[in-house]
């Protein structure tokens, strides 16, 4: 570790830091629907929409009706995006020829993108046509990130409204947020990557000739408009397969921080959204708080793990001083890459400037433990926040039951309805990690694509699973995802991980938008300071580390344990 590092490292933080109250401050009107400096411009594009899809945006919805809406929308962009997938060998813009998508492969892909998980079994480069690129996996980036931020703001209205039947219009909650938020920052970010040396265009690939006199195939295209969404959405699907240790999708120092600081402005924003809206900014600051300690808590173990020399390797008598290089850019180095690798599990990303099956044992577990906890530290575009709210239904709860009191969160009641729902949706993600884990590793068609043995393969297949009920879409590379077998079940992990979450998220919603909203009392729990900042912070690990710990020991604890004894598989 060195003081560079950890200086680029505290630059990051300060940066979200800063971006916070401004972004919240211009996302709240937004969603609000009051004036913002681009509403002269984007009111009658609006207007417009909203009458071509015969949408009145001074109806609002109950929350089922909203979570109908939102299903159905979301079913026909999976349709839409399967078709094209499956489609786009007779269809324009393929100038290099791709052909049809496998079926298992367009399902997996769809559910991937419509999820906002961007589970990638397949190199884009080799497999999408511009067409499917652009139309279909960009737009879903958009759509799916709309989504999440549009959840994120029912759930806020549940605790801002009183006596209420209704949490909003998911449509005109899709359009503003599409329309004022993320094609705006999307298009400032896409120039910028230009800037950077990041291609954008519908050239077909080049032919190069190499010094040994053959040829090398270099592929380009819109490059920078995908790279822009896919890190403001918290999508994480690359345009290349080396996603953004590509040279072509991540040029320089310069734009890594740039897609860093993407990745979690929009999370970060939001928690100062819900301040906002609730009449306290103090209650958005309290959850990014939480949020924070988690995130430089796995920062520092997972630099610390990769500063360190591989045991292994000094065994033979190389000394590796600078620490553990395998799998990273040169030109990013160790703190950067332990960065990057933090923030894009952290938030629902998945995006990678280094291979985490690359890291050592301790630096990979920070990733799987960042995805296992919920993703709720920062984690992806509105998903984040109302996973963090979640946890804080619990961490009322049990402060209430330490106390004798009926649980109170922003005035109010937390009773029996809203735990067994918030239960529901926090226990649905466990679930499948493990249970498809288990299965996998035990049956002959899911062992015979783990690369490695011992427990670095079981962590293959973990962090898997973990990856796509979480929404992620990381991987460790060492498995061969592109089966019919993994690409349903994935699949299935990822739709679970995504819905299944939302729908009594939702039901939370309308339950606590139609209670009324009690006055603070001397017995009232204060949800500002630090005191609830420790507990809700404790009960986001007390239930990942209950939930994950066994299988954690399976897999890098004990690989970990076996490194240092020497031992290798």
């Amino acid at each position: 570790m060195t003081i560079l590092g950890w200086v680029q490292i505290a630059l990051y933080v300060a940066l979200v830091l800063v971006l916070t109250r401004p972004f919240g401050g211009y996302i709240t009107p937004v969603v609000t629907g009051e004036r913002t400096v681009l509403s002269p411009a984007l009111v009658p594009i609006e207007r417009l929409l909203y009458r071509a899809a015969g949408v009145d945006p001074r109806i609002e919805q109950h929350w089922l009706t909203y979570a109908v809406a939102m299903l159905l929308f979301n079913l026909a962009g999976l349709v839409v995006l399967y078709g094209l997938m499956r489609l786009q060998a007779v269809l324009p813009l393929n100038p290099q020829g791709m052909a049809a998508v496998p079926a298992d492969l367009s399902l997996n892909t769809a559910t991937s993108f419509v999820t906002n998980t961007n589970w990638q079994n397949y190199g884009g480069e080799g497999t999408m046509s511009y067409l499917t690129q652009m139309a279909g996996l960009t737009v879903q980036n958009f759509l799916s990130a709309a989504t999440g931020i549009a959840l994120a703001v029912a759930l806020i209205r549940g605790f801002a409204r009183k006596s209420a039947a209704t949490i909003g219009n998911f449509w005109v909650d899709l359009t503003r947020i599409t329309l004022y938020v993320l094609l705006p920052l999307s298009f400032v970010i896409a120039l910028a990557l230009v800037w950077q040396g990041m291609p954008q265009n519908l050239d077909a690939y080049v032919q190069a000739a190499a010094l040994d006199g053959g040829s090398q195939t270099i592929a380009q295209g819109p490059v920078a408009s995908q790279v822009a969404i896919k890190m403001l959405g918290t999508n994480g699907g690359g345009f290349f397969n080396a996603n953004a240790a590509h040279p072509y999708e991540n040029p320089t120092p310069l734009s890594n921080l740039i897609q860093m600081v993407a990745i979690f402005a929009i999370g970060a924003a939001l928690t100062n959204v819900f301040g906002r809206m609730v009449g306290d900014e103090r209650q958005g600051w309290a959850i990014l708080s939480a949020m924070m300690i988690l995130f430089i808590a796995g920062v520092a173990v997972t630099y610390w793990a990769e500063a360190q020399a591989n045991p292994a390797l000094v065994a033979l008598g190389v000394d590796p001083a600078g620490g553990n290089m395998e799998g990273k850019e040169v030109r990013f180095g160790i703190a950067l890459s332990a960065l990057f690798a933090t923030i894009t599990t952290a938030a629902s990303c998945g995006a990678v400037n280094a291979m985490h099956d690359s890291f050592l044992p301790l630096g990979g577990m920070v990733p799987l433990i960042n995805m296992q906890l919920g993703e709720v530290i920062v984690g992806g575009v509105g998903a984040g926040l109302y996973g963090m709210l979640l946890f804080a239904i619990l961490a009322v709860f049990i402060a209430g039951l330490m106390v004798g009191r009926t649980p109170e969160y922003l005035g109010k009641k937390i009773e029996a309805h809203e735990v067994k729902l918030a239960m529901l949706a926090v226990l649905c993600l466990p679930l499948m990690m493990l249970v498809l884990t288990a299965v996998a590793v035990v049956l002959p068609v899911g062992t015979a694509s783990i690369q490695d043995r011992g427990p670095h393969g079981f962590s293959e297949v973990l962090y898997a699973f973990t990856s796509a009920a979480a929404n992620n879409g990381s991987a460790f590379g060492g498995l061969s995802g592109n089966t019919p077998f993994y690409n349903v079940t994935l699949a299935a992990a990822m739709f679970v991980g995504r819905f299944f979450v939302i729908l009594p998220m939702l039901a939370i919603a309308g339950a606590l938008a139609a209670k009324t909203t009690l006055h603070a009392s001397h017995g009232t729990f204060p949800t500002d300071g630090p005191l609830f900042v420790g507990l809700l912070t404790g009960i986001v690990l007390i239930v990942g580390g209950l939930t994950f710990f066994p299988a954690l020991a399976l897999g890098p604890v004990v690989e970990h344990l076996s490194m240092l004894a020497g031992t290798t598989f």
